[in-house]
C-alpha cells in the first residue's frame, strides 16, 4: 500500500544510504566508488524520488540560513558543475519557494529570473533531467555534495519565512527607467562618443538621483539603514571585474568586498545607491568587453597576436581609468548641489529653521550625506570585520594597458 510506514521507511533508508555513501564519505579516499554506490541504490529505488527532492528542498533552507540567496546558489553551480546541475537546482529553488508567502524584492527578482530561465528551457525542448536514472541519481547527489558543503557567509537579507515589508509596487521610479533607457543605449551603439555621451548622462542623473534620495529621507525621517546585495564577478579576468564594481560602488556612496572564492562581491550602501550601482557595473562591463574585443580584432588585423596578458591588462586599465571618471563625475555633482543648497538656505535668512542650516550658515546636504556615508561604513565594518587588501599584479602588457585607458576615456563619465 503506497505511503504505507514500512514503505516509507524503505524509502527513506534507500536515501539515507545513497546519502551516506555519496556525500558524507571522503571523495577523493574512495576514487569516486561512494558517488557509484550512491547513484545506483537511487537509480534502483524509483519510490526514492519524491524523497531525494525533498531532501534538496531542505538542504536549500539550510543554505539560506547560512545566508545564501538563489542567485548565488545558481552562480555558483553554475561555476562547478554542469548543466544538468544548474536545472536541477533551478527546479528545487522554485519548488522550495513555493512555502514562502512573501519574500524581499531581491529574492523576488532572483526567483522570477530562474523561473523565466527554466521555462526557456522548456519552450527550447531541453529535457528537464537525464533519461537515464543512473545519471539523474548522479547528478542530485552532486549538486547536494555541493549544498551540504556550504559554509556560512554574511547574511544580506532577511531569510525566507520570516515577516518581510514588501513595498507597494509602485513601480520603477522614473529617473531610473531613464537611467536604464540610457545606459542600454549606450551598450549598443557602434560609436564611441555616442557611448560617452550616454554613458556621461546616465552617471550624473544617478549621483543626482542619489542626492534626492538622501535629502527626501532625511526630510520624512524615514529612519533608512544601509542594506546589501551580492553581485557576480566571474571569470574570466575575476580581478579587473571586481575592480571595477569596487570603482562604480564607491563612486555611488557604497563600498564592495569581493569573496573571489565564491566569485561574487557584496556591495553595501542605501537601497537606491544598490540599483545604481547594479545597473551602472552592468552597463560598463558590456562597454568594455565590447571595446576590448575591437581592440584585440584591430590587433590581430595589423598581424600582431595578442593574448590573455593582453585582455587582462586592457581591462584592468579601463576598470581604473572609469574609477577616476566615476569619481570626478560624483564629486562635480555633489559640489554643484551642496552649493545651490547653501545658497538655497541663505536666502531664507533669518526665518530658516536653525535645523535646515549648518554652523557655517550652508544647507542640509553634506551632513546628510556624511552621515549616510558613515552609516555605510559602519554596516560594512560589521558585516566584514577582517578583510585585508591586496596588491594586483599581472599588468604586463602596455599596449593592453593603453588600448584599456583609452577605451575608458571613450566610455568615460564625467559631466558633458
Amino acid at each position: 500500500m503506497p505511503g504505507a510506514p514500512g514503505e516509507s521507511d524503505a524509502v527513506g533508508g534507500t536515501v539515507d544510504g545513497a546519502f551516506a555513501a555519496a556525500l558524507y564519505a571522503d571523495a577523493a579516499a574512495d576514487g569516486g566508488r561512494g558517488l557509484d554506490t550512491g547513484a545506483s541504490l537511487l537509480a534502483a529505488d524509483p519510490a526514492a524520488d519524491t524523497e531525494l527532492r525533498r531532501r534538496g528542498e531542505r538542504f536549500l533552507r539550510r543554505a539560506w540560513e547560512r545566508g545564501w540567496q538563489p542567485a548565488d546558489v545558481v552562480r555558483l553551480v553554475s561555476r562547478d558543475l554542469d548543466e544538468p546541475h544548474v536545472r536541477f537546482v533551478g527546479e528545487l529553488i522554485t519548488a522550495e519557494a513555493v512555502r514562502y508567502e512573501r519574500v524581499a524584492p531581491r529574492w523576488g527578482a532572483q526567483l522570477a529570473e530562474i523561473a523565466a530561465d527554466l521555462e526557456a528551457d522548456r519552450k527550447a525542448g531541453t529535457a528537464p533531467r537525464s533519461a537515464d536514472r543512473f545519471s539523474y541519481a548522479t547528478t542530485a547527489l552532486e549538486l547536494y555534495r555541493l549544498l551540504v558543503r556550504l559554509p556560512a557567509i554574511e547574511a544580506v537579507g532577511p531569510v525566507p519565512g520570516t515577516p518581510v515589508h514588501v513595498p507597494a509596487a509602485d513601480g520603477e521610479p522614473r529617473m531610473l527607467t531613464r537611467i536604464r533607457a540610457l545606459l542600454a543605449k549606450a551598450e549598443g551603439t557602434d560609436f564611441p562618443e555616442e557611448a560617452e555621451a550616454l554613458s556621461a548622462k546616465a552617471q550624473e542623473l544617478m549621483a543626482r538621483h542619489s542626492i534626492d534620495e538622501a535629502l527626501l529621507a532625511d526630510r520624512a525621517q524615514r529612519g533608512d539603514v544601509p542594506a546589501a546585495c551580492r553581485i557576480g564577478v566571474d571569470a574570466p579576468y575575476e580581478t579587473a571585474k571586481a575592480i571595477l564594481l569596487d570603482a562604480v560602488a564607491s563612486a555611488n556612496r557604497c563600498q564592495s568586498v569581493w569573496n573571489s572564492g565564491f566569485g561574487f562581491s557584496t556591495v553595501v550602501g542605501f537601497e537606491p545607491d544598490l540599483e545604481v550601482v547594479e545597473l551602472l557595473h552592468t552597463s560598463l562591463l558590456v562597454q568594455g568587453t565590447a571595446a576590448m574585443t575591437r581592440a584585440e580584432a584591430a590587433q590581430r588585423a595589423s598581424g600582431r597576436r595578442r593574448t590573455k596578458t593582453f585582455r587582462q591588462s586592457f581591462l584592468m586599465a579601463y576598470a581604473h581609468r572609469i574609477g577616476e571618471r566615476l569619481a570626478a563625475t560624483a564629486e562635480q555633482v555633489t559640489a554643484e548641489q551642496a552649493t545651490a543648497d547653501a545658497a538655497g538656505a541663505e536666502a531664507a535668512g533669518a526665518g530658516a529653521d536653525a535645523h535646515a542650516l549648518t554652523a557655517g550658515g550652508g544647507g542640509r546636504l553634506l551632513p546628510v550625506l556624511a552621515a549616510r556615508d558613515m552609516a555605510v561604513n559602519d554596516r560594512a565594518e560589521r558585516m566584514f570585520p577582517e578583510t585585508v587588501r591586496t596588491r594586483v599584479r599581472g599588468v604586463t602588457d602596455g599596449e593592453g594597458w593603453a588600448h584599456g585607458t583609452a577605451a575608458a576615456d571613450r566610455a568615460r563619465v564625467t559631466s558633458s
